[in-house]
């Protein structure tokens, strides 16, 4: 394959066979790259030398039977705007009636899904996307480049307030609207460039950078990213009220609080791989940890969206059920409003960070269940992880930068958290009383869930839970960047967006992952966060649910699922 340098596949394909045959990355980091460049994943299996992946859960024979309920326990939120939803559980219900351009399995490869394929070029600043013919939304018409289009410039509307602006800021361009803020620093308006988003015909969409960025597959498959018909604000803007889409499902029943009810479309006016089964009912219990647990013990659902690592050994002890875990980048950030009283010093920060002890918090707050982080979001799952120490707890260090900072006798600080999942209330009990020696007094506020996410992006000091996502530089691009609506902790540092640029327009692995060791400690010496650690993830279901395989995002792709 190296001598044949054909057009074939893109020039980074080869560059990475070279790669792996000399040993600098593994199989596994081929394949994804491969994909991540268009490369089918039977091809990229194939390159590498290897077999297809098939996936298998190992927990059901190889016929499987159609028909039957499939009842989940989860919750059941408003699902009005599928570009502005800030959870997975959103997505979950809309992603069996909305389908993805793209889709990234439980191995953490992304694969074609209504984009049959796609071409990078060579400088990564061009992407064309090949749109699957022959797909019709549920009313009836065509799904076609319009649709795409139409959902770029929605998501990269600033009226909108998509998330998707922070993963798309390669096709945004800033402008000062000649406005001033009370402090008088200019207010910038960020907004989709001038022909990024092109129609070339009907089934073909050309996306036109500002910068180069490897991640844009990945991008696509973000739960914010579902594509949703081109009258989507026309006929109203709500999915619950008007349902209209391309997936498998048809949304017969909706109450925000108690369920959702799905019906399979006929298979007929579907494009995708045979489903199997006829309902899937969404049943909210609440957020009470046991409440889903006694339902599936009692019979009342057939699986639970979560199990939490308070419950293992509960789950365990009940009849017939399965128990699923899974390696993720999903963790929490106790982080700090760099442009809030006392969280402006930086050594105030750093203090704080320093009192942890990650493996005592993981092993405390998670059972040990997860690896130790290292306070810069970057997971040892994602591909472009530079390895790192995991920072050491220094009581010594703590003590002088608050004394240094002005605050010799300690400071008292006040960090909000949200009631549920227990170990998020574990963990920062943990981290307050691990504080303590160094002069840090934490009070904890606890909060109900929903008065939390009201608050989560302007307390000066929260706890905030952050789900997988495949890429470090997704998470980086969504929580840090300078501007981008989820950015928390308020963090704008012009140093850190131009070696996240870099690192997003590396082909080269080994090249990449340089830029990312930058990174991760430009995000360290900041201190714009303590993170303890990466924490895996559990689910449960009665043995009847057949080929259900958890996904590291807790994303539902339920179209292989069946019930014995």
């Amino acid at each position: 394959m190296a001598g044949d340098k054909s057009s074939r596949f893109h020039p980074g394909v080869y560059q990475a066979a070279d790669d792996l045959r000399s040993g600098k990355i593994s199989r596994r980091e081929f394949v994804r790259f491969a994909a991540i460049l268009g490369v089918s994943a039977p091809m990229a299996y194939a390159l590498a030398g290897c077999e297809t992946k098939t996936d298998s859960a190992g927990n059901g024979p190889a016929t499987p039977k159609r028909g039957g309920n499939l009842r989940m326990s989860m919750r059941v939120q408003e699902m009005t705007d599928p570009a502005k939803f800030d959870w997975t559980e959103k997505s979950n219900i809309s992603r069996q009636v909305l389908d993805y351009l793209t889709i990234t399995g439980p191995d953490n490869v992304t694969r074609p899904f209504l984009c049959e394929s796609w071409q990078a070029s060579d400088d990564l600043k061009t992407w064309t996307l090949n749109l699957r013919k022959g797909v019709k939304w549920s009313n009836g018409d065509d799904f076609n480049a319009d649709d795409v289009v139409f959902n770029f410039q929605r998501w990269l509307d600033p009226k909108t307030g998509s998330s998707n602006q922070g993963l798309f800021s390669s096709m945004i361009s800033s402008t000062d609207t000649g406005k001033k803020t009370k402090k008088g620093k200019p207010i910038i308006s960020k907004s989709m460039t001038p022909g990024a988003v092109e129609k070339v015909d009907a089934h073909t969409v050309r996306l036109n950078l500002n910068r180069p960025e490897l991640a844009i597959p990945e991008n696509l498959y973000n739960y914010p990213t579902a594509i949703v018909h081109r009258r989507f604000s026309d006929e109203g803007g709500d999915l619950s009220k008007n349902p209209v889409g391309t997936g498998p499902f048809s949304l017969k029943e909706f109450s925000v609080g108690q369920k959702a009810v799905l019906a399979k479309r006929d298979p007929k006016s579907y494009w995708g791989a045979p489903v199997y089964l006829d309902n899937i009912t969404y049943i909210d219990l609440g957020d009470e940890a046991t409440a889903s647990l006694s339902a599936l013990s009692s019979g009342q659902v057939d699986a639970i969206y979560e199990a939490f690592v308070e419950q293992l050994d509960v789950i365990r002890k009940i009849p017939n059920t399965r128990l699923y875990e899974t390696a993720t980048a999903q963790t929490g950030v106790a982080r700090m409003q760099v442009d809030k009283k006392p969280f402006s010093d930086v050594r105030v920060r750093e203090a704080v960070r320093l009192c942890q002890d990650h493996k005592r918090l993981l092993d405390l707050a998670y059972r040990g269940r997860g690896e130790e982080a290292e306070d810069h979001h970057v997971s040892q799952i994602h591909p472009e992880y530079a390895p790192m120490e995991t920072p050491k707890q220094d009581y010594g260090r703590a003590k002088k930068l608050l004394a240094d900072a002005g605050y010799k006798n300690g400071i008292d600080l006040k960090i909000d958290v949200k009631k549920e999942p227990p170990w998020e209330l574990a963990i920062s009990q943990a981290l307050a009383e691990m504080c303590k020696p160094a002069g840090i007094r934490i009070k904890i506020n606890v909060m109900p869930n929903s008065q939390y996410w009201q608050i989560w992006d302007k307390t000066p000091f929260g706890f905030t839970a952050w789900t997988h996502r495949p890429l470090g530089v997704m998470v980086l691009n969504l929580a840090y960047r300078s501007g981008v609506p989820w950015n928390e902790t308020h963090y704008n540092s012009s140093e850190f967006d131009k070696a996240l640029d870099m690192a997003s327009a590396t082909l080269d692995i080994a090249g990449r992952r340089k830029h990312m060791e930058k990174l991760q400690r430009i995000l360290q010496r900041d201190s714009i966060m303590a993170q303890p650690f990466w924490r895996s993830v559990f689910s449960a279901s009665h043995e009847r649910v057949k080929g259900f395989q958890l996904h590291p995002t807790h994303y539902h792709q339920l179209n292989g699922v069946w019930l014995a």
